[in-house]
């Protein structure tokens, strides 16, 4: 079906696209010296500001476990300590870049320059197995997932605060430490060090109901023997169950000395704008190069283009007050370029 332009306004707004929670925002110190990477919560740390609590990857229920993360860089590494409390630590993946979330696991997702392509995906357990991936695409657009790719140089150490598979007692939790080599984060982007400057970046912690078989820990099943849904708790809410959707991560401003920021206004806008790229992409919007219609964004209705060509489609937005344009091509790389 193809609507006019002011009914448009009202589908946009009302229909096709809800209300969605803002990406949360981090300010990573710097470390004024290098972190020893241990588990341990040390004098190092002291002064990183602790995230907010992670809430459910929706952002509508709450957590049964409090989850909090911290971050610091210097010129060599990008450093992440995560403090995941848990009544039950248990985990039984030993071998690296095994399918890590079949495990309680906490999980970096890093898009350097937030165009949703070519973007990295770590996960760890409880036991310090690690798998490291690199993805050339969300799943929608259907990526090349580059599973040998390891983070080179990259350290990480697990802290049980309770005792490991033991399901006699009660634990604490377990905390994560890690340190990922910056010379390995560039592959993907600019090879310049984003000082004073953000990354699009998420983090998620998979916890599973547990049942005990033969005096240890399995992912629990129901009657007919189907393993139960995972709980999925993030730092910055995905709005939706799917961590692949990079444009909901949360921004990191790396920051050399103490300061403020914000969300940048053609970022929130650029988010915005993927509304409209998904509804497109999964046809449940029908748009010809004749129809137009707007956006509303911050009490600002903008108009919304969209042009097929020989090999695709691509919508765009001219960005109010500006000589910038935010451009989606079909296979969801965007782009931020001058008119």
């Amino acid at each position: 079906m193809r609507i006019g332009f002011i009914p448009l306004i009202f589908c946009v707004s009302s229909v096709v696209f809800g209300q969605e929670n803002q990406p949360r925002t981090y300010i990573a110190s710097y470390a004024a010296s290098p972190v020893v990477v241990d588990g341990e919560h040390e004098d190092e740390w002291l002064n990183a500001a602790w995230s907010e609590d992670f809430v459910d990857i929706e952002g509508v229920k709450k957590t049964a476990h409090r989850t909090q993360m911290k971050m610091m860089w210097d010129s060599t590494y990008l450093y992440f300590y995560a403090s995941l409390q848990e009544p039950h630590v248990w985990g039984d993946i030993t071998e690296r870049d095994q399918v890590i979330f079949y495990n309680n696991d906490f999980e970096i997702f890093i898009d350097p320059d937030g165009d949703t392509h070519n973007y990295m995906e770590f996960e760890m357990n409880a036991l310090n197995t690690v798998w490291d991936l690199f993805l050339t695409k969300p799943y929608r657009n259907g990526p090349r997932v580059i599973d040998n790719w390891d983070i080179k140089g990259i350290k990480t150490a697990v802290k049980i605060n309770g005792t490991l598979n033991d399901p006699s007692d009660i634990d604490e939790g377990w905390s994560v430490e890690i340190a990922m080599p910056w010379s390995a984060l560039l592959e993907a982007t600019t090879n310049r060090l984003p000082v004073n400057d953000y990354w699009r970046i998420n983090f998620s912690r998979v916890n599973w109901d547990y049942e005990l078989i033969d005096n240890q820990y399995r992912r629990k099943k129901d009657d007919e023997g189907k393993f139960l849904p995972e709980y999925n708790w993030v730092w910055s809410p995905q709005g939706v169950i799917n961590m692949h959707e990079p444009e909901h991560w949360g921004f990191v401003y790396f920051a050399q000395k103490k300061t403020d920021f914000n969300a940048p206004y053609e970022e929130l806008l650029r988010e915005k704008l993927y509304e409209v790229y998904r509804s497109v992409h999964e046809r449940k919007l029908i748009l010809d190069d004749s129809d137009y219609f707007a956006i509303s964004f911050q009490t600002q209705e903008i108009p919304v283009h969209f042009k097929r060509h020989l090999t695709g489609w691509n919508i765009w937005i001219e960005i109010p007050n500006t000589e910038k344009r935010i451009i989606i091509k079909e296979d969801g790389e965007s782009i931020i370029s001058i008119n």
